[in-house]
């Protein structure tokens, strides 16, 4: 059985403005940073494997710290797990957005990643950590909305998590099992 230890990477300056980030590389507040500090601390009393993690730098800096934990664990760098892109609303907040697209903006084409790339990439993760990590823990740093794909994908309907919370499913060859969701006890 493989678990994975689902983490949202630590609050950043534009989470707090309610600015959509999307692909765009924006770093950790020192919230953030903290934020991640106890986590890594809590997580430094289990047994965890291997972590992967987003390229973008809030995710990478969240990985890293807990990585410090681990005697500086290596990061494997994944691609797949780097947030959905959201086009041409990155770097905007919802007010900026009706102001320059009208309230149902949501119905436009702006360039948002498809929903099935989104998902290819995501089921590509899923396979790949089951076949090569069959029987590890391993934690998985990433960002809201494509860990919501990735919990869809395991047969999860949850709602969107904190940042720097923790949840971990254990998959087995008939099922996943969810141990814990959005836990911010750190």
């Amino acid at each position: 059985m493989t678990t994975i230890g689902f983490i949202r990477h630590g609050i950043t300056a534009w989470n707090k403005e309610g600015r959509e980030q999307g692909r765009l590389d924006i770093p950790l507040h020192q919230e953030g940073i903290l934020a991640a500090q106890q986590l890594a601390q809590r997580l430094a009393m289990e047994q965890w494997d291997a972590i992967f993690t987003s390229p973008l730098a809030r995710a990478q800096q969240t990985a890293e710290i807990i990585a410090q934990q681990y005697g500086n664990m290596p990061l494997r760098i994944d691609e797949r797990l780097c947030e959905i892109g959201t086009g041409l609303i990155e770097g905007t907040t919802e007010q900026e957005r009706i102001a320059k697209w009208g309230v149902h903006w949501r119905n436009l084409e702006l360039s948002i990643e498809p929903e099935q790339e989104i998902i290819t990439r995501c089921q590509s993760f899923l396979d790949d950590v089951k076949r090569n990590f069959p029987t590890e823990r391993i934690l998985l740093v990433s960002h809201g909305d494509l860990l919501q794909r990735l919990f869809q994908l395991l047969g999860y309907s949850l709602p969107r998590v904190h940042n720097t919370s923790l949840t971990i499913i254990e998959q087995t060859k008939s099922e996943n099992k969810l141990l814990l969701f959005n836990c911010m006890e750190h």
